[in-house]
């Protein structure tokens, strides 16, 4: 045999041998419990799913990070969310655990996968980095096509509406739902519609354009977060299925639980917090978890044309297909306090419509695309694009059966999630269930594993900590046990928590003792053990320290040292500006945690004003007050996520302009007239580390603004106040 024909007989046997290993879907929702989908106990119609799992394994004791932003890091990095940079949100600390942006001490799966030979493409939700730069000219730095995918569809935020959703992208270019070139559906626009039809695009593409080559694709939807959006079609799906209220349902997933294998009789399921003879509007709260299931039917939907995709390309036997969610049910009071617009939609729209280019930029956007205005607040019903409402703590609770606590707690309910794993030509034993302790951290081991791929020592000259998980991939093949070796830890928001075998140790906040748990004898954490079993606690407990300690976990809201805690503005309450006064870190306005409003004296306003008044932070934490096209807008930045107030100014034009940051609302006023209103939560949690500036913005950018944004207009004073927060 020539040198030649042993060069290419060599790369034949390597292509077949890269032709036999699996393609990996992995699917992610967003703010569901444990119980929700039909195979683990929920009424929800979930066939898809229950579908893939009759097929395909699932996982008793999986678990996530407990909420958005970690889970994420941890999951694309197979590290705890920590050591990728991303200890608490987006927001940054100043410590290299807490920076709020995925770091380049780790890969991502699609990192490692893309050198072994796989296409890699993402849709759906990033939230890993903070916006920077501004709409025109964003920083891509740290985007998904920057990070080894390449394609994406998506949003680089959080949350936002599902008709709508704010920082809408495809691959490295803002877009709206009417001007992306590569999706125009027929019909409404849903955005977890569009999220699984541009995964099913991918599926095509790929089989016709590289049929040869593996792929990795991540759908990361937000069904179910808040706001309660959904399709009317799907809406009317679930009528009148709740009105009975919590306990039928919570009494039936129960049930279901215990024929399913899920919830032992000597479990006691976690109480009921929810009272529905004290509930003033039934109609309304069973309508929001009519939403919430039409939600999750509708992204089961989605799924089901996936897997069809896979069936009609011929690339569904070697394909594993993951399902799991990033935290559990969630119980915040997200636009169930204050009403905001009218409780009836009104007739028609009352706003002037959205144009086609013109980019969303706020979570909670002041009005729909076709001109409806913003409703909040009890009696609301949800469901349309204008609505912002979520369902509330006694359906999460509900969600969650059988565990305690919610979405952010590191409690069972905060972390447990189904994981469904379907392939084919890889699951040894379809239809079983798999018992070891697993976690996020091992969804990268396993994607190394599968695809054959390497994992460096270092990358672009920078050394990458090596992984923390294990490939899940014995299990596939029908071992009962996984050999970790090591404790499972968790931590958000000082709740932690340590897995060790049987044993959990978790507590509720920074300076909350630890619990202690026996989770065979009792996972719904009903009877803590620390006093009887002391010694394991202690141990447990040494355990996690030392964990801490190593990947750079420290107490929440530890950063906060005795400098950082000294008043700045020297203690000042008020504030007297002028244009082109720039004040720094030290001597701005101390607002974190604190009210405030902002006037501003200003001449030569028309309606093509632009540019900022004044400003004060960057695009991690900070506020401004800006024009662009004639309207006045405010913008709050917190921990990387803005929410804006606009308003058009009235037809007499004004000279004094006033902003109030408030606890749960900004308010705009012209001339003393409230022209715009906004219910959210404005409040910084940090003090700013760009200081203050009058007539632009010249640090980070906190609102959306190019970096060109000096003032237009003439600016005669600006005077900043300090409130009380009930002001």
């Amino acid at each position: 045999m020539t040198l030649l024909s042993l060069i290419f007989f060599l790369a034949t046997i390597s292509l077949v041998c890269a032709d036999q290993r699996p393609n990996v879907i992995f699917i992610m929702s967003d703010d569901m419990g444990y119980s929700d989908i039909g195979c683990y106990g929920g009424e929800i119609e979930t066939p898809n799913l229950d579908g893939l799992a009759s097929g395909g394994l699932r996982f008793r004791q999986f678990y996530n990070a407990g909420r958005c932003c970690p889970t994420r890091a941890s999951l694309l990095s197979g590290l705890y969310a920590h050591q990728a940079g991303v200890g608490h949100m987006m927001g940054d600390y100043g410590l290299p655990s807490y920076r709020g942006d995925l770091n380049r001490s780790c890969l991502t799966i699609a990192e490692a996968l893309r050198p072994a030979g796989y296409r890699t493409y993402m849709s759906g939700k990033w939230h890993v980095t903070p916006y920077r730069g501004s709409a025109d000219n964003p920083d891509v730095s740290n985007w998904p096509c920057a990070r080894g995918f390449d394609r994406f569809f998506g949003t680089i935020h959080g949350a936002g509406s599902f008709f709508d959703p704010n920082g809408l992208t495809r691959d490295e270019m803002f877009i709206t739902p009417e001007n992306d070139p590569g999706y125009q559906p027929q019909g409404t626009w849903y955005y977890t519609t569009a999220i699984a039809d541009n995964a099913v695009q991918y599926v095509r593409d790929h089989a016709r354009d590289h049929k040869d080559q593996p792929f990795f694709t991540y759908v990361s939807f937000t069904a179910a977060h808040w706001p309660m959006h959904a399709l009317p079609e799907d809406i009317a799906k679930y009528d009148g299925r709740y009105d009975a209220g919590y306990g039928p349902i919570r009494e039936a997933r129960i049930q279901k639980m215990k024929a399913l294998g899920l919830l032992p009789d000597h479990w006691t399921p976690a109480p009921m917090v929810g009272d529905w003879d004290k509930v003033m509007d039934k109609e309304w709260e069973a309508a929001l978890m009519e939403v919430y299931a039409a939600m999750v039917d509708s992204m089961d939907q989605g799924i089901g044309k996936i897997v069809a995709s896979l069936k009609e390309t011929g690339q569904y036997d070697n394909t594993l297909i993951l399902f799991f969610q990033d935290n559990g049910g969630c119980a915040e009071t997200f636009g169930r306090g204050q009403s905001v617009g009218p409780v009836e939609r009104p007739a028609g729209p009352t706003l002037a419509p959205m144009g086609r280019d013109e980019l969303q930029s706020n979570m909670i956007p002041p009005q729909s695309r076709d001109g409806y205005p913003l409703r909040r607040g009890p009696g609301v019903m949800p469901g349309p694009a204008e609505t912002q409402i979520g369902y509330g703590k006694a359906w999460a609770n509900v969600s969650n059966v059988p565990f305690r606590e919610y979405k952010h707690w590191v409690h069972e309910g905060g972390i447990a999630t189904p994981l469904i794993a379907h392939w084919p030509k890889g699951i040894a034993k379809p239809g079983d269930w798999h018992d070891s302790p697993s976690h996020l951290i091992d969804l990268m081991a396993t994607a190394v594993d599968l695809g054959k791929a390497s994992y460096p020592a270092e990358k672009d000259g920078v050394a990458l900590i090596p992984l923390e998980g294990i490939s899940l991939a014995p299990a596939f093949s029908g071992a009962e046990t996984l050999d970790r070796g090591k404790p499972l830890y968790w931590e958000h928001e000082g709740n932690r928590a340590v897995r060790d075998g049987k044993w959990k140790l978790v507590a509720k906040g920074v300076n909350s003792e630890w619990e202690l748990y026996d989770m065979e004898a009792d996972r719904v954490e009903s009877n803590d053990l620390s006093q009887e079993q002391p010694e394991i606690a202690a141990r447990l407990a040494r355990q996690y320290e030392d964990w801490a300690a190593e990947r750079g976990v420290v107490p929440f809201g530890s950063w906060k040292t005795e400098k950082s805690k000294e008043k700045k503005g020297n203690g000042k309450k008020a504030f007297h500006l002028k244009s082109g006064d720039v004040l720094d870190e030290a001597t701005a306005p101390a607002i974190a945690g604190r009210a405030f409003g902002v006037a501003a004296k200003v001449d030569g306003l028309d309606a093509n004003s632009k540019g900022v008044v004044v400003a004060q932070g960057g695009s991690n934490h900070g506020w401004a007050l800006y024009f662009a096209e004639g309207r006045m807008h405010f913008s709050s930045m917190r921990s990387g996520e803005r929410v804006t107030a606009s308003a058009d100014l009235p037809e007499s034009g004004a000279a004094l302009l006033e902003a109030k940051v408030l606890e749960d609302r900004l308010v705009l006023r012209a001339d003393g007239k409230r022209i715009g209103l906004l219910e959210c939560a404005p409040i910084l949690g940090s003090h700013p580390l760009d200081g203050l500036e009058v007539g632009k913005d010249g640090g980070g950018l906190v609102g959306t603004y190019p970096e060109d944004n000096s003032f237009t207009g003439t600016i005669e004073s600006v005077e900043v106040h300090l409130l009380e927060r009930d002001h």
